[in-house]
């Protein structure tokens, strides 16, 4: 019998797998790109978070290595010209999101502050970025494009160029999908199993946590619906006039979505032909640390751990009670640790516990002397951690990270430390429960492994997808149903009413006969108040 299994590299290794595979891909790429004709590429994107954009330009980059004209519309333009790719810059339209959320403010936040924020932002937003020079040009333009992305997360701000330029649309999301996303693909979105977004649970509940599961679903997508489709609505009609299709019509004729998601890490879900799972796309080849880093960690006689809250909040906003309590946690421990601290100075800081205000996180987590990674949860940095075989610490703030923490939980790959229990005991228990079990780390490098088996790699699944649809305009024919039916029709609830009713007519009539029947025998009442077999027992009892 042949052996089935694949020899996958191992977890230290990955990196150079990596980047051969990489190597191989963009050499594919570059290849073929003669033979196909090189198509013309829109990409826009509106939010001015970095975390996401590290995703769309991993797109981005990877359609112009393939020979397409891409060009791209956001607050992130390359540090130098690319060949094929075109930035235009939204710089100054909106206030960049890198370590700027307030850390307290938006701290376990629960799903009502959550869309109150997003209903304050998305249209003012989506205004400020619709009256910028750049976006008013193309909306002067006369172009034309055989493509076009953009992201799906609170508004649709940015669908009417779909609608302008007439051209099939491909949707990305850089985490779990949005409750509101699901409808315009027609993906199952049961709340039995499938957390939302701003949840606290993994994909397995117990019953009050599916029946706020459930309550979370259908509140956020009226939430949506009411308070941030409609008013951005106005804001496009302001912009472009009041033939533009309402925003949902143009979602719903969305021809893909790619997602940065896998199933071994992120609640698998069913899926429909037309959304296509990217996960890992933004991974690449690892380079050299910076020669202080470097032998900060070679020196490691213990090992390292890495802690960051990501791009954006600071860890200098952490109350003083929380950073002495982490402070003198890791003071104790024999490891070193890498700090993202954004100031110069760290008051209090041990000699075992290096501070930079920038870190190249996947370098450091590509380190053989990386033993644990501290980490508010972040999509990204979970994935760069696992493919590398690292156990995570998470303390979940806001958004996706409490549902992705959960997951790691469930996975058995880390531990959840909730923000408020913060302190020295619980972060050494935590750490020590971590590192002192080889569970966590032989469990992680096992589904790093799962990760990386896929059919293709992503930049491979990429292009293929992008040129299918360029090919099959739009590829219509992937388009689920589902997305034609009210939501009371892809319930079934108008089929479940009539077969009550119609339930209901027949046992109503089976009853009506059965009194009739029964009247007419003489078992029931009949006009006159009596029986006859009531008569024949009164004649009995006079004779």
């Amino acid at each position: 019998m042949p052996d089935v299994r694949r020899n996958l590299p191992e977890t230290h290794d990955y990196n150079v797998a990596l980047k051969m595979n990489c190597v191989v891909v963009f050499l594919l790429i570059m290849l073929v790109a003669g033979t196909s004709e090189a198509a013309r590429i829109l990409g826009l994107f509106n939010y001015p978070g970095k975390s996401h954009f590290i995703m769309f330009e991993a797109v981005m980059k990877t359609l112009a290595a393939r020979g397409h004209e891409v060009t791209v519309y956001s607050h992130f333009p390359q540090p130098a010209p690319l060949p094929n790719y075109k930035d235009v810059s939204l710089v100054g339209s909106l206030p960049i999101l890198t370590d700027a959320i307030p850390l307290e403010a938006y701290v376990n936040s629960d799903i009502y502050s959550s869309l109150d924020l997003f209903m304050k932002l998305s249209s003012d937003e989506c205004d400020k970025v619709l009256q910028f020079p750049a976006m008013q040009e193309l909306m002067r333009s006369n172009e034309t494009f055989d493509l076009i992305f953009t992201e799906v997360f609170v508004t649709d701000c940015m669908l009417p160029f779909v609608h302008k330029f007439q051209a099939p649309n491909i949707a990305m999301r850089s985490s779990a999908i949005m409750p509101w996303t699901s409808d315009r693909f027609g993906l199952p979105d049961n709340p039995s199993y499938l957390p939302i977004e701003f949840g606290l649970s993994s994909d397995h509940m117990g019953f009050f946590e599916r029946l706020s599961n459930a309550w979370y679903l259908v509140y956020s997508k009226w939430f949506h619906s009411r308070y941030i489709e409609v008013p951005t609505d106005a804001v496009v009609m302001k912009h472009f006039g009041d033939s533009i299709p309402p925003l949902v019509d143009i979602a719903k004729n969305t021809s893909m979505l790619f997602m940065n998601t896998n199933p071994a890490l992120t609640p698998p879900r069913p899926l429909v032909p037309a959304v296509v799972e990217i996960g890992g796309i933004h991974l690449k080849p690892a380079g050299q640390l910076p020669k202080d880093i470097q032998k900060f960690m070679d020196e490691a006689e213990h090992g390292v751990i890495y802690f960051t809250f990501g791009s954006t909040v600071k860890t200098q906003d952490l109350p003083e009670p929380k950073r002495k309590a982490l402070l003198e946690a890791f003071a104790e421990l024999p490891q070193r640790v890498v700090w993202k601290w954004e100031t110069d100075k760290l008051p209090g800081q041990p000699p075992n516990v290096l501070i930079r205000k920038w870190l190249p996180q996947y370098e450091i987590l590509s380190h053989p002397k990386m033993r644990l990674f501290i980490t508010h949860g972040g999509l990204m940095g979970a994935i760069e951690a696992i493919t590398n075989g690292v156990p995570l610490l998470g303390i979940p703030l806001f958004g996706d990270q409490p549902v992705n923490v959960q997951m790691f939980v469930r996975r058995g790959i880390g531990l959840h430390l909730a923000y408020r229990e913060i302190s020295k005991k619980s972060v050494l228990e935590a750490v020590s429960t971590i590192l002192n079990d080889p569970g966590y780390k032989k469990r992680t490098e096992k589904l790093g492994m799962a990760f990386k088996d896929t059919p293709m790699m992503p930049q491979e699944t990429v292009v293929y997808w992008s040129e299918y649809v360029i090919r099959h305009r739009g590829a219509p024919h992937l388009r689920s149903a589902a997305v034609d039916l009210q939501w009371h029709q892809l319930l079934l609830l108008d089929v479940i009413v009539a077969l009550l009713v119609a339930f209901l007519a027949v046992s109503a009539a089976f009853v009506f006969l059965l009194r009739l029947i029964l009247r007419q025998l003489g078992f029931l009442k009949g006009s006159s108040g009596s029986t006859s077999l009531g008569n024949k027992s009164k004649k009995t009892k006079q004779q």
